[in-house]
């Protein structure tokens, strides 16, 4: 069935209008996820330190456990993109049924293992004996939000791929919201409501994921999508190969990245008394951070889209010159913004903790990781380009590199042998932060993605 509607789509008029009309909603989204996990490490730090490195530690093996639904993502944009560039509604709406039931089963075999072995899997990861047992709670009321949070990441990538912003940007302002003022109403309490302490924090965010899932659900009931609960609630077998082959790359990329953190984290975890003051310093700047990551990654959202349309539309060229005019973009902006917080970043610590040598430490992580934004914002951004065009293989080639060979080497070196402590991990991270940018640069420029078939 052809679509005879293209207005949404990106694969004609003006490119500088087209990069504006992808990225704008994808940096308030972005926004609103900064703000989110910008108060959870608030809040925690109204209690104490060790809350802090808690939800740090824990925000980074929830993010290892949601890979499959972030790798479905990529592979679910590739190819929705290219049916929609391509006029095709029929598919179109068919492989989003299919990437929706692929995630939810994913999900379900995830939570279960997350329940049955979160003391091991804490244990396996390192955290610190001292914040293990709270790390477990939230742990366990985070699985619970695993199948939620699959089913929004995968609807909104839906969405995006044809070009319909507003409805992810209306759900995630909500999912937000809801999340924000329950971080705050329940840990605190209000009204004679007494409160549940730091789980509260754990709780608001499993509530908001299954708020905003039962919105794009009700989404997908009108409109182009009205057809979507009309088909076979199976999937089929070739359907599951495409997904699969476009997302295990993904998979591997993501546990590359995500098990390097953790690793991270470990080496962080052995500096003796300074540990908890490490993991939760870069608790802390990872979160100031996000700010600076808004654009980049909205902007790598916007190129995938881009280039995936377009290429279903024929027009590899134009997918190029746009990917390299959203690059410029996003290097400049990210500059500007990498230099107050570099100038200031005793202020910027402070405004998420008192304790004076988290703060210390977490000035000095801003100030020495300000120096690779750049390259942060031409690797993500081209990287968006390469996932778009469904050429993941060469994404999780530089994230591998940068991650295993570079980054956790340098970091046990630098920290751990030479004793230069946290501040040797913060050197590695820029040094490899560096290296993947500009590797990302050249798979991009040898232009091999624009013969690549998804379908």
């Amino acid at each position: 069935m052809l679509i005879k509607d293209q207005n949404n789509s990106f694969i004609s008029g003006n490119l500088w209008k087209n990069i504006w009309q992808s990225s704008w909603p994808m940096v308030l989204i972005m926004a609103f996820n900064f703000l989110v996990g910008f108060t959870d490490i608030y809040v925690a730090g109204l209690i104490n330190p060790e809350i802090q490195a808690a939800i740090g530690f824990i925000g980074q093996l929830y993010f290892l456990i949601i890979i499959i639904a972030n790798a479905i993502s990529i592979g679910t944009l590739a190819m929705v993109s290219r049916a929609f560039g391509a006029g095709d509604l029929e598919k179109t709406v068919d492989i989003a049924r299919q990437s929706l039931l692929f995630s939810i089963l994913a999900a379900i075999g995830l939570t279960v293992f997350g329940l049955f072995f979160s003391r091991a899997i804490l244990t396996i990861a390192g955290i610190p004996d001292e914040i293990k047992d709270m790390a477990e709670k939230f742990f366990r009321i985070f699985a619970f939000a695993l199948g939620p949070n699959y089913v929004l990441i995968i609807s909104n990538a839906v969405f995006r791929a044809v070009g319909d912003m507003k409805k992810p940007l209306f759900t995630m302002f909500l999912v937000s919201a809801i999340n924000i003022a329950g971080d705050f109403l329940l840990v605190f309490g209000v009204f004679g409501f007494d409160g549940l302490g730091y789980i509260g924090i754990a709780i608001s965010t499993a509530l908001s994921m299954t708020i905003g899932t039962i919105i794009n659900l009700v989404f997908f009931a009108s409109g182009r999508w009205r057809n979507i609960y009309q088909g076979p609630l199976k999937i089929s077998a070739d359907a599951a190969r495409k997904i699969t082959v476009l997302s295990w790359p993904a998979v591997l990329l993501q546990i590359a990245w995500s098990a390097g953190s953790i690793v991270l984290y470990n080496i962080l975890g052995r500096l003796g008394d300074k540990s908890v003051t490490a993991i939760a310093s870069i608790s802390n700047g990872l979160r100031i951070e996000a700010v600076i990551y808004l654009p980049a990654f909205a902007l790598n959202m916007a190129a995938a889209v881009l280039v995936g349309q377009n290429l279903g539309a024929g027009n590899p060229d134009r997918a190029e010159k746009a990917v390299w005019k959203i690059a410029s973009i996003g290097v400049v902006f990210v500059s500007l913004l990498s230099l107050p917080v570099f100038l200031w970043a005793e202020q910027f610590a402070s405004l998420l903790t008192k304790d004076p040598a988290v703060l210390e430490e977490t000035a000095r992580y801003l100030r020495i990781n300000m120096l690779s934004e750049p390259f942060m914002a031409l690797g993500a951004i081209l990287s968006g380009g390469l996932q778009g065009a469904g050429d993941t293989k060469r994404t999780m080639h530089v994230i591998v590199i940068a991650m295993w060979l570079v980054r956790l080497p340098l970091a046990y070196y630098l920290a751990l042998v030479l004793n230069f402590g946290a501040a040797g991990v913060w050197v590695a991270m820029i040094t490899s932060m560096s290296l993947q940018g500009m590797l990302m640069a050249w798979k991009f420029r040898q232009g091999r993605w624009k013969k690549l078939k998804v379908d």
